[in-house]
């Protein structure tokens, strides 16, 4: 039988330390390869619809199964897309600072 014990401090690999800046473009790249990842899986959804639509003696029974399935799948998505939402505006309402030297205002 195992105990979880919190691992002491020498136990624990030591994090790199970052930059806010790099921290800030850290958490915008997630963002930007989660909805990459969202957007395959849209796309996988509507290939499976697709080749569905093709198949030979579909009846209508299994291809509203493969309609619900797509549906339950875009509302996953969509739901996780706001997750990212909010990641996004925890970003720019607490971590970025307009005015900062570091970031050029959209005019420049």
């Amino acid at each position: 039988m195992m105990i979880d014990t919190p691992c002491t401090r020498s136990q624990c690999p030591e994090m790199p330390k970052v930059s806010l800046d790099q921290a800030v473009v850290d958490l915008m790249e997630s963002i930007a390869l989660q909805e990459t990842a969202l957007s395959h899986i849209l796309c996988a959804e509507s290939r499976k619809m697709q080749k569905a639509m093709d198949l030979d003696g579909l009846d209508l029974c299994k291809l509203l199964e493969v309609n619900d399935s797509a549906t339950n799948m875009v509302h996953a998505v969509a739901n996780l897309e706001l997750v990212l939402k909010d990641k996004l505006e925890f970003i720019s309402n607490n971590l970025y600072v307009p005015g900062d030297s570091s970031c050029p205002s959209p005019a420049q």
